[in-house]
């Protein structure tokens, strides 16, 4: 028995969330995966995400069995177009991709809260892995009982201009840079941009994402590691966005825009970067509203 998933990039934190929302964009990940006697992975498309040395798919699927207490091994072929160390949740991808085709081919054993626990244990974080596994805006917090996550679909008409650069940067990384403790007013100036962002999306007031989209938390730290990362926020705005964020830790930046205006914006982020000494490759995308989908 062999089964087909697809699964969406997704870009957390979307400026003030951080660590807390996430977003599903129709670029996807397949993985093709079968009943075997042992667990083998092959890629094409990107390179693929590796974590200690093992592929996240194959830990993924062992993680599936072993919780459902059914030994079994997986054949799982990937094909990858999510850009890896880029902020589009490549490895979350990886993650869920395996954890959902592992699951259906067990009878499903896990429902999709279970799923969801494993995946956010393996990422390590649950906001891209919520966003690849439900699709839409994701909201979500992490407690000693588990992961917990609300979901939407946006009611505004965006399209997402990705603006990638051809630079590689770490999570691990990305959070290096971050502080241990911030001043309190920068907390209250991304409770209340967050707040406004998820009213904005929810109530399709796009008045309120100029505002929505700022944030003190991580982008002014993590901007170090991005050349041209301020110069490009600000290009995207001047081109017609609403605005622009840096996609989960970089180093993608992801500009939310009317849908008429997606050229403009495009064209000016990668002109910013390459006034940066980056090369950049652009592409508009939509929100995803199925995430991890099983094809028969």
């Amino acid at each position: 028995m062999t089964v087909l998933v697809t699964v969406p990039a997704s870009i957390a934190n979307l400026g003030p969330g951080f660590d807390a929302l996430g977003l599903a964009v129709d670029l996807h990940d397949r993985f093709q995966v079968t009943l075997a006697g042992q667990t083998t992975v092959t890629f094409s498309g990107t390179t693929h995400a590796v974590t200690a040395g093992v592929p996240l798919a194959a830990r993924a699927a062992a993680a599936v069995a072993a919780r459902a207490g059914r030994p079994a091994g997986f054949a799982i072929a990937a094909d990858l177009a999510v850009p890896v160390a880029r902020g589009l949740g490549s490895s979350a991808a990886s993650i869920v991709g395996a954890l959902v085709a592992a699951n259906h081919l067990l009878g499903r054993p896990l429902g999709q809260d279970a799923l969801l626990q494993v995946a956010a244990d393996l990422e390590g974080h649950p906001d891209n892995v919520a966003a690849a596994l439900l699709g839409g805006v994701v909201v979500v917090a992490a407690d000693p009982e588990g992961v917990r996550c609300g979901r939407f679909i946006p009611r505004l008409d965006l399209d997402i201009v990705l603006a990638i650069p051809d630079l590689a940067i770490a999570t691990e990384e990305a959070r290096a840079v971050l502080p241990r403790s911030v001043p309190l007013s920068d907390a209250v100036f991304n409770l209340s941009r967050a707040a406004m962002l998820v009213t904005a999306l929810l109530s399709g007031d796009e008045s309120l994402l100029g505002v929505a989209l700022d944030d003190r938390l991580h982008q002014p730290y993590r901007a170090r590691l991005l050349p041209g990362f301020t110069d490009v926020v600000t290009a995207a705005r001047d081109g017609g966005a609403y605005g622009a964020v840096l996609a989960g830790s970089g180093s993608t930046v992801a500009a939310f825009a009317p849908p008429d205006r997606q050229d403009a914006v495009g064209e000016a982020m990668r002109q910013a970067f390459a006034r940066a000494g980056l090369r950049a490759d652009v592409r508009t995308v939509r929100v995803d509203d199925q995430g991890a989908v099983i094809h028969e």
